[in-house]
């Protein structure tokens, strides 16, 4: 089944936690999937993160991840294989065989410490192996620390490390030998140039006690520091377009990186990036804040695209029009089906024990109501505005070998003239209410004697929950007001109700909404009133 989200964030670390709750507060279906390999595992402690400085960075990631999931965020344990599709249509595959829908995403993959290939150098990163003073200077303060020169940044580290301890070599390792300013800047800090290749680090009980050269010396520490390349994990983007470009401090190139502007998005329209993937220099404290910014900007991006489509619903149910090449529009523009596919919830409960006639589904888009329909015996009518919806439809209905008789029709200027239904189905056509009760009394009118009108609609209380509904809340009429069309001299009422369910298909995977629902039978001695 694939579930779609307005946001789906690819990485679960501070960055992408930050984005969800950021967009999980606003309202936003999110879904944020995580392959539980974060950069910062082999630490202990993470540090300037104030309030949390000291935390374990497993216990900040349960902390989010639980703070989250209290705003309806959906984390899923799995790994992203591939990303497809553009703005608003984009396809997530993960290596368990799901498939995520999204209007927009955010990366926060982070990024891949490349260390120099020294034996004993992985072993020990994160604990006695280190590279940012920041982040760890304060627990080697006063020891012997060693900083091997790697790459451009190792000078650099060299004064940084010595504001932490006086006693800090640099080894020259396969670096050139300082010479001018830069010598007499080290001498001058008391920084003593060691020269020689590293071989290896020793240990003794699982920490570090020196640095062998190939000499054989040891030179006795506490701590080394090492300069690693930063590589972007963006190998997921390709699919999309998106590379990672070099990344510079100062003059040095010492990574790659996906660029992001100053709201976080990327080249890629409806894409955005924060943390490590896009900022390797971020620390936990600063891609959390880069995850809330991006998640802000996200958000406002979806309010401004949730208002373009509420003014065109408003137009297509006001304008027919207008309405309908907006509606032949919106299926063309989508390769695959718009809709779940999948019979509506309600239809499947209330009409799986009438006995099978003639139907009309009203408004039946791609045909998933109308082919469970024939599949159970119905002889089925399929009416809409969009002449590619029904053409999906019947494509539908032949592969699933059963008959489909498909109308073009406007509902709102249709009429069944003489020509009745033992059923008539509308599920999730909605109107504005100047219209609404015509088109429901219209429907209403093609119901045979004896029959059944079954009419599923939005709650209006599912503008106020995670599932974004165009339009204001008079635009959704309660089970209740649906019956109130019908003349009770004709009609038994057998449902109108509120029914709540939990959103799937084409809305999204973990939060409950409510239906709208009306059924009522035709009585058989009715009059032509509706």
């Amino acid at each position: 089944m694939d579930e779609t989200y307005d946001v789906v964030v690819i990485g679960g670390g501070a960055a992408g936690l930050s984005g969800a709750l950021a967009l999980g507060r606003a309202r936003r279906s999110v879904a944020v999937v995580d392959d539980g390999t974060p950069r910062n595992a082999p630490a202990h402690e993470m540090h300037n993160y104030l309030g949390r400085d000291g935390t374990p960075p497993a216990q900040l990631l349960a902390d989010g991840r639980a703070e989250v999931a209290g705003y309806g965020v959906a984390l899923v344990d799995d790994r992203v294989t591939g990303v497809g599709g553009s703005v608003g249509a984009f396809t997530v595959d993960l290596a368990g065989g799901r498939v995520l829908r999204a209007r927009r995403l955010l990366v926060t993959t982070g990024l891949s410490d490349e260390l120099p290939e020294i034996p004993g150098v992985r072993e020990l990163w994160g604990t006695d192996v280190l590279h940012c003073p920041y982040c760890h200077g304060w627990e080697v303060r006063d020891r012997p620390i060693g900083v091997v020169a790697t790459g451009p940044m190792s000078l650099h580290q060299a004064q940084l490390w010595r504001q932490w301890s006086t006693d800090v070599v640099l080894f020259q390792h396969t670096a050139d030998a300082p010479e001018g300013e830069v010598a007499d800047a080290l001498a001058a800090r008391g920084v003593r140039v060691v020269p020689g290749e590293v071989a290896g680090l020793e240990t003794d009980g699982g920490r570090l006690t020196g640095v062998r050269l190939a000499s054989g010396e040891v030179v006795p520490r506490a701590a080394v520091v090492v300069a690693p390349r930063f590589t972007a994990r963006s190998a997921v983007l390709t699919g999309l377009g998106l590379d990672a470009v070099p990344f510079r401090m100062g003059e040095a190139v010492v990574g790659s990186h996906v660029p992001v502007d100053a709201r976080g998005a990327t080249a890629v329209p409806g894409v955005w990036a924060a943390g490590n993937v896009a900022d390797p220099a971020a620390q936990v404290v600063s891609s959390a804040a880069a995850g809330l910014w991006a998640g802000a900007q996200l958000n406002a991006d979806l309010v401004a695209e949730d208002t373009r489509f509420a003014v065109e619903v408003m137009r297509a149910q006001s304008d027919p029009e207008f309405g309908q090449a907006w509606w032949e529009d919106r299926y063309r523009s989508h390769e695959r089906s718009v809709w779940s596919g999948r019979v509506n919830d309600v239809l499947a409960t209330e009409a799986a024990d009438l006995p099978p006639g003639r139907a009309l589904d009203a408004g039946a888009g791609e045909g998933g109501d109308a082919v469970w329909l024939a599949r159970r015996g119905w002889e089925v009518t399929a009416l809409d505005v969009s002449r590619t919806a029904l053409d999906r439809a019947a494509a539908a209905a032949a592969e699933a070998g059963v008959a489909l008789e498909t109308r073009r029709a406007d509902v709102t200027a249709w009429e069944p003239g003489e020509e009745r239904w033992d059923l008539v189905t509308a599920s999730f056509l909605h109107f504005l209410p100047d219209r609404r009760d015509d088109v429901l009394r219209r429907l209403a009118s093609a119901v045979a004697p004896g029959g059944t009108l079954l009419v599923t609609a939005h709650d209006g209380s599912d503008l106020h929950g995670a599932v974004q509904r165009p339009g204001l809340p008079e635009w959704y009429a309660t089970g209740e007001q649906m019956a109130a069309v019908l003349d009770s001299a004709d009609w038994a009422v057998e449902v109108a109700e509120a029914r709540p369910r939990t959103a799937r298909g084409h809305e999204h995977g973990s939060v409950h909404v409510a239906d709208a629902v009306l059924r009522a039978r035709r009585r058989q001695s009715s009059s032509s009133r509706v």
